[in-house]
């Protein structure tokens, strides 16, 4: 059986199903594999002709050294990844891997979706379990992904915080209008703030005795465990495009960096990759830190890439832990962090040389790979959203007028629901007390 240490204590071991129920380790730590499986070289040589499917549960499977049994962890990833992750190749001759085609259009999807579905087995499991409440600050696509993921499932509360006036309409409206098990709170502060409430949360041990909460964010091991699979598969559909895998590069639009902790995760398992790129907005803690050697955390500014807008990396811990020193992390990583005016630039040349369009998060990865790629290497951008999922701000930018797929458009019309509260710690605790 797998078992996670906290990237703050090695000595602390817990189980993967303590590690999901609980998402923070009781130091404040992340929780880390305590050993990372290496594939066989045999499955990375025949990925390309394996589904989604085939790849995930293979990859899964293996990391988990037999936790979830094996027909469970099949239907789990079936429910999970029911939907394309294609790899396209613009006409530069760089490839995006499109991670936005599942419900909510976001790569979180990914994540969210299996999480839900592994916290349900475990609930299933434990009658005797209280009701298990999911705290989510959100910039908008995590938010929309993990209430879509937990929708409807028994012994589950979603409780969803966003910054007020800071999501847009169309994102507000994937996560506001569902209700039944899903709770939005609008927070009168910034996303930090509504960082900081949640880490507040877990911290407290007298609320956590009586109120059984969890994170959905990529604190929790289960989110950041099934994104390794697009990993994989990108590097699968490379060879089944005949591309050259010799030398391959994935770029990764970062904010709170368990996007990149993934990739690294899946490097560790084996995955052939040259190196990565983190590519940030003009929140660039972690291109500062590869930089200086220090990391400095600060109040993050608003840009036209919301997600990105993360001042204080919820995952940096873990990236410390997998990279050991700044000196090897500079090995592994290559950093880049880009101006909003950049961003558009580079929205605007992809739309109109190449007819390719980028929202602005894939924007700084597809940027990063035509600064950083050298001769023979073959790079690979993650898309992260789809671009209607920003839809003003895309319009805006490319002039041009976007068809908002149906799944986006579906919700626009119903009534939202939320709950406004101050950005203080005592507004949410009286919030979570009272309710549950």
């Amino acid at each position: 059986m797998l078992s996670f240490y906290s990237t703050k204590n090695r000595r602390i071991r817990v189980s993967l199903e303590d590690a999901v129920i609980t998402g923070l380790a009781d130091d404040g730590g992340l929780y880390m594999p305590v050993a990372v499986p290496r594939l066989p070289q045999a499955f990375i040589d025949n990925m390309a002709a394996m589904t989604l499917t085939e790849v995930a549960y293979a990859v899964l499977n293996f990391v988990l050294q037999g936790d979830v049994p094996g027909a469970e962890l099949k239907r789990i990833v079936g429910d999970s990844f029911n939907f394309d992750i294609p790899l396209t190749r613009t006409r530069s001759g760089r490839y995006v891997l499109e991670l936005f085609h599942g419900p909510t259009m976001a790569f979180k999807d990914v994540g969210a979706r299996f999480m839900a579905r592994l916290l349900a087995y475990y609930h299933g499991r434990h009658r005797e379990w209280r009701t298990v409440n999911v705290l989510v600050p959100t910039s908008g696509d995590s938010g929309c992904a993990v209430a879509n993921a937990f929708w409807h499932l028994p012994g589950v509360n979603v409780i969803v915080l966003f910054p007020r006036g800071q999501v847009n309409h169309l994102q507000q409206a994937q996560f506001a209008t569902l209700g039944d098990n899903v709770i939005v709170l609008e927070v009168n502060g910034s996303f930090d703030d509504c960082k900081n409430m949640v880490a507040q949360a877990y911290a407290d041990a007298e609320l956590n005795r009586d109120v059984l909460l969890t994170s959905a964010t990529t604190i929790n091991v289960a989110r950041l465990l099934p994104q390794m699979v697009y990993y994989f598969y990108a590097y699968a559909q490379l060879m089944a495009q005949d591309a050259c895998v010799d030398r391959v590069v994935m770029s990764v639009p970062c904010a709170n960096l368990g996007n990149l902790a993934s990739g690294l995760l899946a490097q560790q398992m084996g995955l052939p990759v040259t190196r990565f790129v983190s590519a940030e907005n003009r929140n660039n803690i972690f291109y500062n830190y590869l930089r200086s050697g220090q990391y400095k955390p600060r109040p993050s500014e608003e840009s036209i890439a919301p997600a990105l807008d993360a001042g204080d990396p919820t995952n940096f811990g873990r990236i410390e832990d997998l990279t050991a020193t700044v000196e090897r992390a500079r090995l592994l990583i290559h950093a880049y962090s880009y101006s909003d005016s950049e961003l558009v630039e580079t929205m605007r040349a992809a739309y109109h040389a190449e007819r390719y369009l980028v929202d602005p998060h894939t924007a700084a990865a597809y940027r990063s790979l035509i600064e950083d790629l050298k001769q023979g290497e073959t790079g690979v951008a993650l898309a992260t959203a789809h671009p209607a999922k920003l839809l003003p701000t895309v319009q805006r930018i490319v002039g041009h007028e976007l068809v908002i797929p149906q799944q986006l458009s579906a919700r626009l019309s119903a009534p939202m629901s939320t709950i406004r509260i101050s950005s203080g710690y005592t507004a949410f605790r009286r919030f979570l007390t009272s309710q549950f």
